[in-house]
């Protein structure tokens, strides 16, 4: 099975969480259990969200598809809400059990937020262990993951991959070989008792939310099969009036590679690439021109859904300036930005162009255009249209933004798994700058190493600069298989001046 994506916060957790569990068996001061209680908030932050998110697929679905199409989507969404019935009721048996051990560790407090016993380690052990409790979890856990697999096709069940999974391990973890026993075993402090818990939680909401995805997303998969997408921008006219304000739409279109829809615009068909239709008419003359088409497409059960455009509207007038940005619609700090400027009619030695936000150079219709900050910056483009009298042809507004942040990667990777040798190999951290057009570099300027060990304290160093230190060679030349090496508190320095936190890194030696 496929695995889902974790984001850098939800690795952290993880790690901090089996960091936690492995001290344990110490004498757990106060520091610890305030940890737990951390993980304990970040995690029920994770869970509210993910709900949040499960709520608004419901409601999107619920004011489109169940009004526009009932008897379709009716099945799909009773399918989706049981899901969330059978996730529910193990929340349900979940929040029992915490009110109970709340109620033995003697409430919370109002200092601390924890509960007054948060450091007892008999009272989790003797509900869980003694009264059964663990058992009845356990099996719940693999009955709501069953129970949720359960209503996936076969292939969707071959996609996801669920945490929510209560299974005994194969050998013995200290001595402990059974699942209740690992998790709530003997030395298990309350807090972390109901930390655990709440992962538990966690993990269940997010297989409801894959889950949901994959079923609500059968309705669109019912009706024709998406294989090809297009970003597109809809304007209600190219041609404005001097202090008109421009407004365009741009949204994402899907279409089926392999259908052949009939496009016809005022009553005539267009031929069809790749399930588009080409519309094209001459502007041998100056007016304001409307057309709107309409789209028949036979759905996969047969029968065939039409569709009709909005009406559209182009003008025809006389030659004017015309910018456009040569890769993107918007201009970046600390990059040369690339416009090409045309006047039809117009000799290019004639043309001045200017701006205000920034600076311009260049001729021939090929310019760079500099800026500094976020925001907006205007390019006016003008022409001497008699000798001695120059006329504005067009000012033009653009979005200013920042360089996208980049992406920190130790030895080629950002998470994962490598080779024990391999990681000793590597004497720098480097930031990368993903999917952006422009020729931009990022610096790093400072970072943190953290090595964590099994069954030894973590080793946490610091150093400025992109390159280990010598006490991180060291300390990265002494792992051995399952240590942990977690690069953190990564700031770099692209071309625009400004520091980036950039995401952690997390490597496991094998």
């Amino acid at each position: 099975m496929a695995s889902r994506r974790e984001t850098p916060r939800q690795r952290m957790i993880n790690i901090l969480y089996l960091v936690l569990l492995a001290l344990l068996a110490l004498n757990v001061p106060n520091s610890i259990l305030d940890a737990f209680k951390n993980i304990n908030n970040s995690l029920e932050t994770s869970k509210s969200n993910v709900d949040n998110s499960v709520d608004q697929l419901f409601a999107a679905f619920e004011s489109t598809k169940l009004k526009e199409e009932p008897e379709r989507a009716k099945p799909i969404y009773e399918k989706a809400k049981q899901a969330r019935a059978i996730v529910g009721d193990l929340n349900e048996f979940i929040l029992s059990l915490k009110k109970e051990l709340a109620q033995q560790g003697g409430g919370y407090d109002e200092d601390t937020g924890d509960l007054v016993k948060r450091e007892n380690a008999d009272i989790a052990p003797n509900l869980m262990l003694n009264k059964k409790k663990g058992v009845e979890l356990k099996e719940k856990i693999n009955t709501t993951r069953e129970k949720l697999l359960a209503l996936l096709d076969p292939d969707d069940q071959n996609s996801v991959s669920f945490s929510l999974e209560a299974n005994d391990p194969q050998k013995a973890v200290n001595g402990k070989r059974k699942w209740e026993e690992i998790n709530f075993g003997s030395g298990t402090p309350l807090t972390a008792a109901m930390t655990i818990l709440t992962k538990i939680q966690t993990d269940a909401t997010n297989a409801e939310s894959d889950v949901v995805k994959l079923i609500l997303g059968k309705m669109d998969q019912a009706v024709v099969n998406l294989d090809k997408f297009a970003a597109v921008a809809v304007a209600p006219t190219s041609y404005l009036v001097q202090g008109q304000p421009y407004t365009a739409e741009v949204f994402l279109t899907a279409s089926d590679s392999k259908s052949e829809p009939m496009i016809t615009v005022n009553g005539t068909e267009l031929p069809i690439v790749d399930g588009k239709g080409v519309y094209t008419v001459p502007t041998n003359q100056e007016g304001i021109f409307t057309w709107s088409g309409t789209i028949q497409v036979k759905q996969t059960d047969g029968t065939v859904k039409e569709y009709r455009t909005p009406e559209q509207t182009f003008q025809v007038a006389r030659p004017s300036a015309v910018v456009s940005p040569d890769k993107m619609n918007v201009l970046y700090i600390g990059v040369n930005n690339p416009v090409s400027v045309s006047a039809p009619g117009t000799p290019t030695d004639k043309i001045k162009v200017s701006m205000s936000g920034g600076s311009i150079s260049g001729s021939n219709g090929k310019y760079n255009v500099r800026v500094t900050s976020p925001g907006t910056a205007r390019i006016s483009v003008s022409a001497e249209v008699a000798p001695g009298k120059t006329q504005t042809l067009s000012t033009t507004e653009f979005r200013v933004k920042r360089i996208p942040d980049p992406i920190a990667k130790f030895a080629g990777k950002t998470g994962g798994t490598m080779a024990t040798v391999a990681l000793k190999a590597q004497n720098s951290i480097f930031a990368t700058l993903e999917n952006f057009d422009f020729d931009a570099k990022f610096n790093i300027t400072k970072f943190s190493m953290i090595i964590a060990k099994p069954r030894a304290d973590a080793i946490v160093l610091s150093t400025s600069g992109n390159d280990l230190s010598g006490s991180m060679r060291s300390a990265l030349n002494s792992i051995s298989p399952g240590t942990r090496i977690i690069f953190d508190n990564i700031i770099a320095v692209g071309p625009d001046g400004s520091p980036r936190q950039l995401n952690a890194v997390a490597l496991t030696a094998n």
